[in-house]
């Protein structure tokens, strides 16, 4: 669902989103989801990125899956006091229940990334209960060296067999609003965005596609939106201090985006 497409009738715009992925209550960032360092308080930083012009927030709790843990609803609690544009929180997400409680905490939408693999049947569940506008999948595809796209699961870890093109076609099926595509083989390398990933959506695609992975600079975020992208998602260049939401957003209206001007 291609926003920047010309022959679009959409009122819809292209979004920037910062992800702040967290693990044990502080924003970490990696290198194709290794290597983590500390980059700060979620709720400080959520408040900075809004300031600059975020459209959206997406928190992930990059740990919840892998160690068990339960998911920080205090942190979303503490979020949405401070927060006025949406954000959507993932990790550790495993019933309907628990998404009655994140959503019950202030979260506008839920992540899914573990869960929709391994009990895919909770995205028909939440789509069905709260809107698909509700949840996002998220997609943690890889290059792997004999050119296969691989899905993984369990923040990156975990390779799982089920084809690429089935899968997206699976959640799109089972109701979600939106997917959160992350190129692992692109995750923090600076390299820019997969665009032949995203170009094979096309402007007719039902759901809008979120790109994540590689962002280096505004050129990235500009080809990420003309490949087809809908919205764009990054961390370490916002986290770092290399460039603020507002630039990325000067540059890509300088470039005949539409785009929520901040």
């Amino acid at each position: 669902m291609y926003v920047n497409d010309k022959n679009s009738n959409s009122d819809l715009t292209a979004r920037i989103i910062p992800c702040l992925d967290v693990a044990y209550g502080r924003v970490v960032k990696g290198t194709n989801f290794k290597q983590l360092i500390d980059m700060g308080d979620p709720v400080e930083l959520a408040k900075m990125y809004e300031q600059q012009g975020a459209d959206e927030l997406v928190f992930l709790d990059i740990k919840a899956s892998v160690d068990g843990q339960q998911s920080a609803l205090d942190m979303v609690y503490q979020v949405a006091t401070h927060l006025s544009i949406p954000f959507a929180v993932g990790g550790g997400i495993k019933t309907l229940d628990d998404v009655h409680k994140f959503f019950h905490a202030g979260a506008d939408k839920v992540t899914l990334n573990t869960m929709a693999v391994e009990k895919p049947e909770l995205i028909n569940q939440i789509s069905k209960q709260y809107g698909s506008q509700s949840i996002v999948v998220a997609v943690d595809v890889n290059l792997e060296a004999d050119g296969e796209l691989a899905i993984y699961t369990h923040g990156g870890s975990k390779r799982v067999p089920i084809a690429y093109q089935q899968w997206i076609d699976e959640v799109v099926d089972r109701g979600t609003g939106e997917i959160l595509l992350t190129a692992m083989h692109k995750d923090g390398t600076g390299s820019g965005f997969d665009t032949d990933l995203l170009a094979q959506f096309g402007a007719d695609f039902p759901v809008q596609v979120i790109a994540s992975g590689g962002a280096k600079g505004p050129q990235d975020f500009l080809d990420a939106i003309h490949a087809g992208a809908d919205a764009v998602l990054a961390a370490g260049l916002f986290h770092r201090g290399e460039y603020t939401v507002g630039q990325i957003k000067a540059f890509l209206i300088n470039n005949n985006i539409k785009i929520r001007n901040t």
